[in-house]
């Protein structure tokens, strides 16, 4: 990536090679006037004094050249540095550390109007936090919701129709009892997962897009957790176009997303954590316009008795999902499309991922890794995907 600074000594050598040539150029030349000088002086004195004129304008013209390249030389390092300028900010938001990255003039502006959207829809969609909608809805069971929780609600109940009930909203009574949202971690018995699976069934929200009502089936509450910062993440990549920015990043946790190539006109390079060895990945992604958002056991669990749980429950079962996989990754245009899909896929496993990505594939695409340490990608990755380990390639 080019920097400030390389583009400040990219000028200044420019500037240098126009200047060498001033101090060089007028110094023979006056080496030459100097002896034609002397032997006008000796025949024709008064055409010295015009030849001296003419020097004169000469010089003036060659200083007039270097003062206008100076100047353009200035004008554009300092267009390719408000070009390149960056602003970015780490925040604590959504249960998680995030970093907002953006170039250009108005960066700086951009992400502080990101930052208070991020804090604004953690209040909006938390189910936690007394003021939120979700927060509200989960008390009384019927509300109307705003604008930006109705918006996600929908996309969830689509996703949930899609991936037949491996994304669902309603786990969340579950997600407390294994103390998931409290780090207060516990093993459920049976009967008390057998009690709440009864309540889990998206299926039974009654929801109204164009009126924004919407009513929860019997005992049931709602938790946002798995789509909230794919939203997120989408608003934010909007706010910079508004800014005008065409360059920009943001990471929220496991969630990234790109707006735009870098400023040099490549691609952003996404490294994919590998779930085995933190401190390591098991490939770069490179994107333009794209979420990258992995979900994966080992992000969030506990260890009871030898066995380890992680935080990804399946709907269906009510314990964390065992479906051959370590780590799903999704790359996507739609951010809030990527949240979901990558805890969904995890919960199908391999063979069920791959059909559904098959049936959607002009959506996302995918990185899987096995419990075996296997890794697959799908077809539209290929070109963009590189990896030192083995990797498959589905179509």
């Amino acid at each position: 990536m080019t920097t400030d600074r390389d583009e400040v000594i990219k000028t200044m050598k420019s500037m240098d090679g126009y200047k060498s040539g001033y101090e060089k150029f007028p110094s023979e030349l006056s080496l030459k006037a100097q002896k034609s000088c002397h032997e006008y002086n000796k025949t024709a004195p008064d055409e010295t004094e015009k030849y001296h004129k003419i020097l004169g304008k000469l010089y003036f013209k060659i200083g007039g050249i270097f003062l206008l390249t100076l100047c353009i030389a200035t004008f554009t390092a300092c267009q390719n540095s408000d070009e390149n300028k960056k602003a970015s900010k780490d925040i604590f938001a959504m249960d998680t550390y995030m970093t907002v990255t953006a170039y250009g003039k108005n960066a700086e502006n951009a992400v502080d109007e990101a930052v208070d959207e991020i804090n604004r829809l953690e209040t909006v969609l938390s189910a936690e936090k007394k003021e939120s909608d979700i927060y509200k809805l989960n008390q009384t069971g019927s509300g109307t919701l705003s604008e930006d929780t109705k918006d996600i609600v929908s996309e969830a109940l689509k996703i949930n129709k899609t991936t037949n009930g491996a994304f669902d909203i309603s786990i969340y009574p579950l997600m407390v009892k294994w103390g998931f949202t409290t780090q207060k971690y516990n093993v459920p018995s049976k009967s008390d997962i057998s009690k709440l699976l009864k309540n889990v069934d998206s299926s039974k929200i009654e929801f109204d897009e164009k009126s924004s009502s919407i009513k929860l089936g019997k005992n049931m509450k709602i938790d946002l957790g798995g789509i909230a910062k794919g939203y997120t993440s989408s608003r934010v990549m909007q706010i910079f176009k508004d800014c005008g920015v065409t360059s920009g990043l943001v990471s929220l946790g496991g969630n990234v997303q790109a707006l735009g190539t870098k400023t040099d006109g490549t691609d952003w390079q996404i490294a994919i954590e590998n779930p085995d060895k933190s401190s390591d990945y098991i490939g770069v992604v490179s994107v333009k316009d794209k979420a990258v958002i992995t979900s994966g056991g080992y992000e969030r669990y506990f260890e009871k008795n030898g066995k380890t749980y992680h935080h990804i429950l399946d709907p269906k079962t009510g314990y964390p999902a065992e479906s051959g996989l370590k780590s799903v990754t999704i790359v996507s245009d739609n951010g809030t499309l990527a949240d979901a899909l990558s805890t969904s896929l995890f919960v199908m496993g391999k063979e069920k991922a791959l059909d559904y990505w098959r049936e959607h594939k002009n959506e996302f695409d995918t990185v899987l890794v096995e419990d075996n340490g296997n890794i697959t990608i799908t077809d539209g990755l290929k070109k963009v995907f590189k990896s030192n380990f083995k990797f498959d390639i589905a179509k």
